[in-house]
């Protein structure tokens, strides 16, 4: 009877084991049966403006919901410096969303990202993103930020047929440009398009040069954050001034009241040659005259070294993800989703682009225009690109626009327009507890 006991005992226990064994496989083949969608039951939380979580961007989500099997809680952002104090407030009181959308630069770095952002730098997708926007991005070696979209360029746009019917080569220097644009005017043509209406165009001229100070001067960007460089004081950075009074002369008749929307109308259909505008103007143009995509170009602003020449970027908002979010894992599964080539292109194709991708060795579809995909990508395959100067400190003067509207209308000289400058940015740096003297 013992025996026969004992073995019934081993038999219930083998069965227990057995039932317990099961039960652990069973919880095994779940998440192994929910491979395709291992995120079933995660709800994530995406802040972000109207321009970003647009219709695009919630058909990835509803397609990483299908595959991955996240739902997506979205909340919309306000826009400019409203935006800005929501997302300030939600890092005071730890209410950040599990992903939300901001700019990458200086902005960036204002919210202190090591206290609140997780660090993305053994994610697989950062592999892809190209060097200028990783330091865009990045603290102390570490990567906090994701690109969103394209980028963009402050360069120069021109009409294509008038640059063929006189027999014009895109210039490599700022002297080759002033000689194009001289063509131009003896051949009866508006060789430079302004726009001065709305004065934040005037910038552009300024901004875009900064590739050529920086391969110039490759410090000016800490030097100028230090309060040891001037614009005044350094000859690339006072070149970016008076590139301006070069110009005053090859402008629109009406270019003191022509605005941005004026440029595109004009700009789609030649009546100017070449306008220094970002290249997100481009979009708009092909948007009203469609047959004017083959008729633009863009060349970057030259400076004065024709083996240097390339383009001033403004790189894009980026995705981050919050440092403390429970579903952190989630979050970043999602993102690298979202840079698969198929959503890459499921974007760039319904969205369009300013510029080229930040995700290297990516190549942009046919569908968007040879400026872009061609004129532009040159120089990001060659690595001739370089970060505006807001990405790489959080100095600007206020008055910059008001600056370089009077300039490029001939009411200041370069030299007096730089130290102007400086002293603008001198308020600028003292107000953000920078101790310029």
């Amino acid at each position: 009877m013992r025996a026969k006991k004992l073995v019934s005992m081993l038999l219930a226990l083998s069965l227990s084991v057995g039932m317990l064994a099961g039960c652990g496989t069973s919880g095994n083949d779940k998440k192994s049966g929910q491979g395709d969608k291992p995120y079933t039951g995660v709800t994530l939380k995406v802040w972000g403006g109207n321009i970003e979580i647009n219709s695009t961007t919630r058909a990835i989500m509803d397609k990483a919901t299908e595959k991955l099997g996240m739902q997506f809680e979205i909340e919309i952002a306000p826009s400019g410096s409203d935006g800005d104090n929501v997302l300030k407030t939600k890092l005071a009181s730890g209410d950040l969303p599990d992903i939300f959308n901001y700019n990458s630069g200086s902005k960036f770095l204002s919210l202190n990202p090591t206290q609140y952002f997780a660090d993305m730098t053994d994610q697989k997708m950062t592999a892809r993103f190209d060097d200028n926007f990783k330091k865009c991005v990045s603290v102390n070696d570490k990567i906090y930020g994701a690109p969103f979209s394209t980028t963009q360029a402050g360069a120069i746009v021109y009409w294509k047929p008038d640059y063929e019917s006189l027999g014009l080569k895109v210039p490599n220097t700022w002297d080759e440009f002033l000689k194009n644009c001289e063509t131009l005017k003896k051949a009866g043509k508006t060789p430079c398009y302004l726009s001065n209406g709305d004065t934040w165009t005037t910038q552009v001229l300024f901004l875009g040069d900064n590739h050529n100070v920086i391969t110039s001067d490759p410090n000016f960007a800490q030097e100028f954050e230090a309060g040891k460089a001037k614009f005044a004081t350094t000859k690339a950075a006072l070149e970016s001034f008076r590139k301006y009074e070069d110009l005053t002369s090859y402008y629109n008749a009406d270019g003191s009241a022509a605005k941005y929307q004026d440029g595109i109308e004009d700009m789609s259909v030649g009546k100017a040659t070449h306008w220094i505008i970002l290249t997100q103007a481009i979009g708009e143009m092909i948007a009203k005259h469609p047959d004017c995509a083959d008729k633009l170009g863009v060349f970057p602003i030259p400076g004065t070294d024709a083996s240097k020449t390339g383009l001033t970027v403004w790189e894009p908002q980026a995705w981050y993800v919050s440092k403390d979010s429970p579903q952190k894992e989630a979050a970043m599964a999602f993102l690298n989703f979202w840079y698969e080539d198929e959503n890459v292109n499921e974007y760039i194709k319904a969205m369009g682009a300013n510029g080229p991708s930040c995700l290297k060795g990516y190549k942009l579809p046919d569908t968007v225009c040879p400026a872009i995909r061609v004129d532009m990508q040159k120089y990001f395959d060659q690595g001739k690109t370089t970060p505006a100067l807001e990405y790489q400190t959080p100095i600007k003067g206020n008055s910059c626009e008001q600056i370089t509207s009077a300039l490029s209308l001939g009411q200041l000289n370069g030299k007096d327009a730089a130290q102007r400058y400086d002293d603008d940015c001198k308020l600028s740096a003292n107000q953000l507890g920078f101790n310029w003297k």
